[in-house]
């Protein structure tokens, strides 16, 4: 099960509503172990497609640096779907690369970046298996960079 705050929750959502029509990307890092998220971090997504995301290199070495001097790891990697369901792609598949961490969809399909309600879901993925999970969203909230 994922649990997060609502601020999290509010920041992946508005992030995936911003970016639309192209995809958002992002992570949610915590202290090393403890499968906690505590800090968002909004990344480019260099592709700047309706259909992918690529994370920018050189800012995803520098976010890998930072985890790696502050003892953190990504808790949430997600991006949006911005036409299809909150549902991993075989591309999707194909690039989850951390077993540890929970792989949120959010999909923008419905509203784009209007108001409404998104599709909002969590998934493992580990040796190209993905797995549901459930999503608890709590009060307390998590800091933001």
């Amino acid at each position: 099960m994922l649990t997060i705050d609502q601020a999290t929750y509010d920041r992946i959502v508005a992030h995936a509503k911003r970016d639309h029509p192209d995809e958002a990307c992002g992570m949610v890092v915590g202290p090393e172990g403890s499968d906690r998220p505590a800090r968002v971090v909004e990344m480019i997504n260099a592709a700047g497609s309706p259909t992918f995301y690529e994370y920018d290199s050189t800012e995803l070495l520098e976010l890998y640096k930072e985890m790696w001097a502050n003892d953190e790891e990504p808790v949430v990697i997600y991006h949006s779907h911005t036409a299809t369901e909150a549902y991993p792609s075989v591309t999707d598949i194909k690039l989850a690369s951390e077993p540890g961490a929970h792989y949120v969809l959010v999909s923008t399909r419905e509203h784009g970046n209007n108001e409404g309600p998104v599709e909002f879901r969590s998934y493992r993925i580990v040796d190209g298996e993905v797995t549901e999970e459930e999503v608890a969203i709590h009060d307390a909230a998590a800091s933001v960079d």
